[in-house]
């Protein structure tokens, strides 16, 4: 649903065909970050949070999966760049991916190896949003949750959610508070059918 997406809109970090996610430094004292296939490692800076049971920050561990999912592509065809100093792969023009079949096969089998985006990355993704963009967040947030949708999520201070924030969009009572929220943001609301 499109109202799901608004205030979620600045955590998604990464899409289905162009990843955007980043990370920190690769967990090491050196400041390096592995690359995805031949296990040498590249320059990268950053800062992780503690996180993994083996001891790596949850960037470190995040970074991995990147390589291990850009390793997949590149072994099913998919010409794709290491992840850079912040863990992002630029796999070029969405609409053309989905129209590659090679990129589809790939992505096929190796999207399961891709890792979901700790909401420290999110943190450093994020846009910045104005006081009056977050005011409108938070007003945003309030309407929804008085209007159908109490398990809307609140943003934290800077404006954006962050994390795996799941909410039941697809309810009645969900559809009207967007319809009813939708002008806070600015965020036109799906028109129904017609008449005539």
């Amino acid at each position: 649903m499109r109202t799901n997406r608004v205030l979620l809109a600045a955590a998604a970090a990464v899409t289905a065909f162009a990843l955007t996610g980043c990370g920190g430094d690769g967990g090491d004292e050196t400041g390096k970050i592995p690359t995805a296939g031949d296990g040498t490692s590249s320059a990268g800076t950053g800062k992780g949070t503690a996180g993994g049971g083996n001891g790596k920050d949850e960037v470190a561990v995040y970074i991995e999966g990147v390589r291990a999912y850009v390793k997949c592509l590149r072994e099913n065809g998919i010409d794709a760049p290491d992840p850079d100093a912040n863990g992002q792969v630029e796999l070029g023009d969405a609409g053309a991916l989905k129209k590659n079949p090679t990129f589809v096969k790939a992505q096929q089998k190796c999207s399961s190896l891709h890792p979901p985006v700790p909401a420290e990355i999110e943190r450093r993704l994020a846009p910045k949003l104005t006081p009056e963009q977050i005011k409108k967040q938070f007003e945003y947030a309030d309407c929804m949750q008085k209007n159908g949708a109490p398990d809307f999520p609140d943003p934290e201070p800077d404006g954006n959610v962050y994390g795996d924030v799941q909410w039941d969009s697809s309810t009645a009572a969900a559809k009207r508070a967007a319809r009813t929220c939708a002008p806070i943001i600015g965020n036109p609301v799906e028109q129904g059918p017609g008449k005539g």
